[in-house]
């Protein structure tokens, strides 16, 4: 049954690319630490950020607004991330990764802003937590650069070839386990603790309008 399930896997998605178990070469060395190391490390703070939001109160302070900034956010890592690991890295790719990271740093600001200007205490873990979170972009962006330094070069150039401007699945793709992997994480880690958070604010602002008007 194993067999022709891995045709029709390999027929739709393509084969797939092995991940090198040891680093031998800088290469791999640098594309072990983005898939396993600062990939997967990018939910703890993540996730510790939701955390510290609920434990200031987010729903009776800054409430919807900051829950939506925070959607926002998390969708301008989120995209990139998945074009990224599904995509092959050309001149588009690399341009709609620092589109997005120059995106995150002003939402950022923002959400500063929208939280100082409710109330809600900003306290210096909080702080922390996110001078992890506007990092890792950085980082993340840096290691891809090195990965495909040509793709920079030919960005740099101008890239008149129109194959460096279309979006183009990998060929070979990572390993499906991988992407399902990270997939499972976003969803559990990210997108619903995000969206209870949201789902709070929002019932809390139910609550207010209710009985301001009663």
């Amino acid at each position: 049954m194993r067999a022709p399930l891995s045709r029709l896997r390999s027929a739709v998605l393509g084969p797939s690319r092995r991940v090198p178990e040891r680093a031998r070469d800088v290469e791999t060395a640098t594309l072990r630490y983005l898939v396993y190391g600062l990939l997967p490390a990018w939910f703890v703070p993540g996730l510790l950020d939701w955390a510290l939001h609920r434990r200031t109160d987010i729903e009776h302070t800054a409430g919807v607004q900051e829950s939506l900034i925070h959607a926002l956010m998390m969708t301008e890592v989120g995209v990139p991330i998945a074009i990224a690991l599904v995509c092959e890295v050309n001149p588009l790719v690399l341009t709609i990764i620092v589109a997005a990271i120059l995106a995150h740093e002003a939402t950022a600001l923002w959400d500063v802003t929208t939280a100082e200007e409710s109330g809600r205490e900003v306290r210096p873990v909080e702080q922390h937590v996110h001078s992890f979170l506007e990092a890792m972009p950085f980082m993340a962006g840096g290691a891809l650069a090195c990965l495909h330094w040509e793709q920079i070069q030919a960005l740099a150039r101008g890239a008149r070839d129109r194959r460096a401007w279309t979006l183009r699945l990998k060929r070979p793709s990572l390993p499906p386990r991988y992407l399902a992997g990270v997939g499972g994480a976003i969803l559990g880690l990210i997108a619903l603790p995000y969206g209870e958070e949201l789902v709070r604010c929002l019932r809390a602002r139910r609550r207010g309008s209710a009985t301001a008007t009663a």
